[in-house]
């Protein structure tokens, strides 16, 4: 395996945070130091890049994806600049225009609209005629339908159906799987596509959340072996399967099917949305005139099942939890396993809760109890909170403000990771590490280095592969860096809101890029995943 040597420029270490230079040999840090002492290891080395100045940090690890959809996004019609129902109607006529079979498209959000209600199938049918077509959400919960396609898979017969509006529930589901069979004949395509998307955003490893509807278990299987080793030039995909399991016989079938599969669950949906009012809320949503509060999908009893099973078969179990009625579920199903298979063995496993955007003090307690970690996105905050935001609209001002606890989960000892639920939000790491920072709750914010060290060394934490020294630049960890250029780079203390920068690395801390509202984006240069470069571009 090849050698490179980085030089002249500024080495994010813990280890060493005044290191200028880092050789990487055979997929390892093999050294790192000062840039007067790099002349020597210069001579060994199969290559030497000049950083001039440049930041090599860990890579990122984005901890909830979900590739084949991203692929199909970033290969099809985003329809996420769609600024009113009449825009998307008009976006939609013009691709029945000029393309041939089914009309889809991914992104739209009433939410951001000036007039703010959802598109209607009548508008939808008068731009597409008979033709099939399918809008997607943006937050992938719900679904626009043409009249045609509603009629060929049977959609007025299932629940979450609406005569005119979007459709939920197992309507959506129906169509989500109509999708997914069409984007499964070019799985590979497509996932190499996400994938080489991620790279490009300094992004080494992802977290996929497979789910029935969405990908098959052979399109994740695949998806595992083509990833496994850093000479495919793809990130690691860390593979995780949402199908409810009620023995460990269910639970080994799964891992049968799919090797290498890490965990059962993942994006397992204990509720919705709140962008969809599918999210299971303990009160009302605020904006629905008929009171509705959302819904569970499955029960604690269902929960608590699954538990054991994967428990018992020593590997992860995990559940998306959007709502605050949906994490009560989970962690009652949760605290009933941990009564009856014991509290130690639960912990141990480190199971797992995706967005838990609603975290009362009780539910913090028994998440700490029971070791439980949590994917988290940020960027969703980013989107949809403030005071003017979507999340103040479905939940009410008050309410609102209670959304993505980071500071009380961190201060908790939480492990957390962050993810982007991509193509809900894209991949955009340093985005999300903003978006932490700078929370519209200002009390519940927490350091750009906190939020840096989430989303590299803590998904690997939350994947049980932290073992390794991945996350970290050190001596004999895994060489999975990106090199980046910023206009500053910054200190990035505990209490550093991140708007201001300095070129000292005082008291021994490293720097990052400075982030902020008027700081342009990084820029990632290379990507390199066991040292194998992933993406370059100068």
């Amino acid at each position: 395996m090849s050698s490179i040597l980085f030089r002249n420029g500024v080495v994010h270490s813990p280890a060493d945070p005044f290191a200028e230079a880092v050789l990487v040999e055979d997929g390892v840090v093999a050294w790192l130091g000062a840039e007067d002492t790099a002349d020597g290891f210069a001579k060994r080395a199969d290559r030497v890049v000049d950083l001039d100045g440049a930041l090599v940090a860990p890579g990122f690890v984005d901890s909830h994806v979900h590739l084949l959809r991203t692929g199909e996004v970033l290969d099809g019609l985003d329809v996420g600049a769609a600024r009113s129902a009449s825009d998307l109607a008009r976006i939609a006529r013009e691709r029945a225009t000029s393309s041939e079979g089914p009309v889809v498209g991914h992104g739209w959000d009433e939410s951001r609209w000036e007039e703010v209600h959802a598109p209607s199938r009548a508008a939808l049918d008068d731009a597409v005629g008979e033709r099939e077509a399918a809008f997607v959400r943006t937050d992938q919960h719900s679904s626009l339908v043409s009249t045609s396609l509603a009629a060929r898979l049977g959609l007025a017969d299932l629940g979450g159906w609406s005569h005119d509006g979007p459709v939920t529930g197992a309507a959506h589901a129906a169509v989500a799987a109509y999708l997914a069979e069409h984007a499964a004949r070019r799985h590979a395509e497509l996932t190499d596509l996400a994938l080489r998307t991620a790279a490009e955003r300094g992004i080494v490893a992802v977290h996929e959340m497979s789910l029935p509807g969405m990908d098959s278990r052979a399109g994740l299987a695949d998806l595992l072996a083509r990833t496994a080793d850093a000479s495919s030039g793809l990130p690691l995909v860390v593979g995780y399967r949402g199908e409810l399991c009620e023995t460990t016989t269910d639970v080994q079938q799964l891992l049968d099917d799919i090797p290498g599969l890490t965990g059962v669950g993942g994006d397992l949906a204990v509720d919705g949305s709140l962008g969809s009012r599918t999210a299971a809320l303990a009160a009302p949503y605020a904006d629905d005139p008929q009171g509705g509060a959302g819904s569970l999908h499955i029960s604690a009893e269902q929960i608590t099942m699954h538990v054991l099973a994967a428990t018992r078969a020593g590997v992860q179990a995990g559940f998306h939890a959007i709502g605050d009625r949906a994490l009560q579920e989970v962690l009652l199903g949760l605290e009933t396993a941990a009564d009856l298979e014991g509290l130690a063995a639960v912990r141990a496993r480190g199971h797992r809760v995706e967005h838990a955007l609603l975290v009362g003090a009780p539910a913090l307690a028994a998440l700490v109890l029971l070791g439980l970690r949590l994917s988290v996105q940020p960027a969703f905050d980013t989107r949809w909170g403030g005071p003017s935001g979507m999340y103040a609209s479905r939940l009410g001002a008050t309410r609102a403000t209670d959304t993505t606890p980071l500071a009380d989960l961190a201060g908790a000892g939480v492990p957390l990771a962050l993810g982007s639920d991509t193509p809900v939000t894209p991949f955009d790491p340093w985005a999300a590490v903003a978006g932490a920072l700078l929370l519209h709750s200002a009390d519940q914010r927490i350091s750009a280095r906190a939020a840096f060290r989430a989303h590299t060394r803590g998904g690997w934490r939350l994947a049980n592969l932290d073992h390794t020294g991945a996350g970290e630049i050190r001596l004999g960890a895994p060489a999975h860096l990106a090199v980046w250029r910023s206009a500053h780079l910054a200190v990035q203390g505990p209490q550093t809101p991140g708007t201001s920068w300095s070129t000292d690395a005082r008291a021994g801390t490293p720097l990052l890029p400075a982030l902020g509202p008027d700081e342009p984006a990084p820029t990632c240069h290379m990507t390199l995943r066991d040292g194998v470069v992933l993406h370059e571009r100068w």
